[in-house]
């Protein structure tokens, strides 16, 4: 699969509807390729004799499930850096404010069976009581609504993201690199060291998720009794925005948010971790604790990190559903 190729079947994976060549050259420039409509209809008739695309006469193509599977298996390679590119986009178009708390925030979706959802809101609740949350409210949806589909036999929860502290800095100017997610040892209560790291630019899957799947973490343990193993990220800051990213955060903590567990000092390593030239490195919670303290009861969740923007209105105490539950 060349580049071309990829580019067209990207396009009409997208479109999910048949599209005809001339709609199809006007967006291969998006992707950086200037092809001629007789030169697209060239590429699409390889894409039909391989069964990736299929003809609907004159109307043009429609993607096939094998060429869905093509795309996938195709372009893993071009998806490292998926991630960092996902956060930098979210973070741009949340449009949450913290002074009114309106807006679409980011948020981590997860699915998980109804018949274990009482055992799962157990697990989350002292979670949800302790410093390694980013904020006590979730969305909890039962049934599809016009954004999200809900399987049979599961509902959605929905958890604020850590990257959402990215979007809510960007809003007032302040850039921040996510440099790892990692899983963080605490000791004593403390944050200690990263046992793993993952760099965020060197991905095509959410660090955070696959150390949920592989069973790294013991949030319970960490919470409990102050030693254990929690999903938390690193970032840096410049070094001029210290003060202001504190005055941020202070504002962020009297509406309901946490998440920075440590501020590091310009230019210097934070638990080991060199930062750049005039930054500071800090330490943030993963937005998907709830999550792995579910997974350490042994239910099987399905979850998508950094998954979407959500009207923050919407979203509900995780204390009114768990006292529900009960």
């Amino acid at each position: 699969m060349n580049r071309t190729l990829l580019a067209i079947l990207k396009i009409l994976a997208k479109e999910n509807k048949i599209i005809g060549s001339k709609e199809i050259a006007k967006k291969l420039k998006m992707y950086g390729v200037n092809l001629s409509e007789r030169t697209v209809r060239y590429h699409l008739k390889i894409l039909d004799e391989r069964g990736l695309t299929k003809v609907f006469g004159k109307e043009g193509r429609i993607i096939t499930e094998k060429g869905r599977q093509e795309l996938e298996s195709a372009s893993t390679v071009e998806k490292v850096g998926f991630i960092i590119n996902k956060i930098e986009t979210l973070s741009y178009l949340s449009d949450f404010d913290i002074d009114s708390c309106k807006g679409k925030i980011i948020v981590n979706l997860s699915y998980i069976p109804k018949n274990k959802l009482k055992k799962a809101f157990q697990a989350m609740e002292y979670v949800f009581n302790s410093p390694f949350v980013m904020s006590n409210k979730i969305l909890f949806i039962e049934e599809d609504n016009n954004n999200i589909v809900v399987p049979d036999n599961h509902v959605c929860l929905g958890t604020v993201c850590s990257v959402a502290l990215n979007a809510i800095l960007l809003k007032h100017g302040i850039p921040v690199i996510s440099r790892f997610g990692g899983v963080l040892e605490i000791r004593d209560g403390q944050p200690y060291r990263f046992n793993a790291l993952i760099s965020y630019d060197g991905t095509s899957l959410d660090p955070l998720e696959i150390f949920i799947r592989g069973k790294m973490t013991d949030v319970s343990g960490a919470i409990k009794n102050g030693y254990g193993r929690v999903l938390a990220s690193f970032r840096e800051i410049p070094t001029v925005c210290l003060e202001k990213v504190k005055e941020i955060y202070s504002e962020m903590q009297k509406k309901g948010f946490q998440g920075i567990l440590m501020f590091g000092q310009p230019n210097q390593p934070l638990l080991d971790i060199p930062v750049g030239i005039d930054r500071i490195g800090i330490i943030v919670v993963g937005g998907l604790n709830p999550v792995a303290a579910i997974e350490e009861t042994g239910i099987k969740t399905y979850t998508s990190a950094i998954s979407t923007l959500y009207d923050y209105q919407a979203m509900v105490d995780f204390k009114e559903i768990s006292d529900n539950l009960k």
